[in-house]
């Protein structure tokens, strides 16, 4: 059984960084594994993949371009690597449409999975994909939503492919995060942050997804000993770093870009923190609940129940509430120790080996049919 995973690319994202996590550990278990991306522009996680030396990476365009991902010419691309694998594993928009069109040009001789990540999208948004959406769907063996939340969301959008969705969650190596030993020194991950600093740290890719914003202007409501670590990069960067200028917090907020020392952050920093106004299920929520630090999430779909009872949660886009409910827990040290004990035990349910073992016993039914 030969599987390839099938992604837009390696960028900064928690479906791009799972893949990264977790075909080593696929190759352990005997499966035979590759994976394909779309587009590259020399990113750390697909360098690093590479340094690993456990699979074969194909890249069909290296460029600066991030647009080259919806070239049609990829389809051409991909067709000629498909037929030479029993089983592709397909993530994100638009290898989902891509992959689907290569296949149909080879006859559908390689068998389709495809993991849906998000709890919402454009395409779902709107009627007239529909039609597209249910051709689209139908040409994969099994699909896998990523939660029970994901699930209930689709068996509904696209009742017709029931019997195809699989319920898999995302795993996070516990291990990797629970053995990283945090800076010595806070001046380690920048000179200008003193170890008197509070540390409030996010891990996502700028979008307006992530809602970086939210969490600038909750900066701005704490006292200056509060200092912000954004990891990450993306096309809402820049719309960020304007507001830190325009709050007067460029001496408090730092952007560290993509980082491959995440678990050592985590471990160092006071509070972590995502702000999205929407998730499918974030890998970030895990590793932020697994740091042994509170984690604060807002209350959205792939966060809320994930979060709930374990976590603090915060209404979306409420800046206000994310700063107190921030003092709250550095002033509040029984109520700290409490929220971390609380969010390793709920991080516990989304152990990577439990992901690994239900992935390939779907592989392994898909393959037998």
């Amino acid at each position: 059984m030969k599987v390839i995973q099938i992604i837009n690319s390696l960028n900064t994202g928690g479906a791009e960084k799972l893949l990264l996590d977790t075909i080593p550990l696929y190759r352990k278990e005997g499966i035979e594994m590759d994976v394909l991306v779309f587009w590259n522009n020399n990113h750390q996680f697909i360098n690093a993949l590479k340094a690993l030396n456990c699979c074969r990476v194909i890249v069909l365009k290296e460029s600066d371009n991030y647009k080259d991902i919806y070239n049609p010419l990829n389809i051409l691309k991909l067709r000629k690597f498909l037929k030479n694998y029993d089983i592709a594993h397909v993530h994100l928009f638009p290898a989902q449409y891509y992959t689907v069109i290569a296949n149909l040009l080879i006859g559908g001789k390689c068998k389709l999975i495809f993991t849906e990540h998000n709890t919402t999208n454009r395409r779902i948004q709107k009627s007239y994909f529909k039609v597209i959406e249910t051709f689209v769907y139908a040409r994969y063996k099994k699909i896998v939503c990523i939660s029970e939340e994901i699930h209930n969301i689709y068996k509904q959008y696209i009742p017709k492919h029931l019997r195809k969705f699989n319920v898999i969650n995302n795993g996070v190596n516990l291990n990797a995060i629970l053995n990283a030993k945090p800076f010595q020194n806070k001046m380690d991950i920048n000179s200008n942050i003193k170890n008197t600093n509070s540390i409030i740290l996010q891990v996502s890719a700028f979008r307006a997804q992530k809602d970086q914003k939210t969490l600038i202007r909750a900066l701005g409501l704490l006292p200056k000993k509060f200092i912000l670590l954004l990891v990450g990069e993306g096309e809402t960067r820049k719309e960020c770093e304007l507001l830190v200028s325009e709050l007067l917090l460029a001496d408090r907020v730092f952007f560290l870009g993509q980082r491959m020392d995440i678990p050592q952050l985590l471990r160092t920093a006071d509070i972590v923190v995502l702000s999205s106004k929407y998730e499918g299920m974030s890998l970030s929520s895990i590793e932020g609940m697994a740091s042994g630090k509170p984690f604060i999430a807002s209350d959205v779909p792939g966060l809320s129940d994930i979060v709930r009872g374990a976590g603090v949660l915060f209404e979306e886009g409420n800046s206000q509430e994310l700063a107190q409910n921030i003092s709250r827990l550095i002033e509040d040290s029984s109520l700290y120790k409490e929220i971390v004990r609380s969010c390793q035990e709920r991080a516990e349910l989304f152990n990577i080996d439990r992901m690994i073992s239900n992935h390939i016993t779907l592989y392994k039914e898909v393959y037998e049919t």
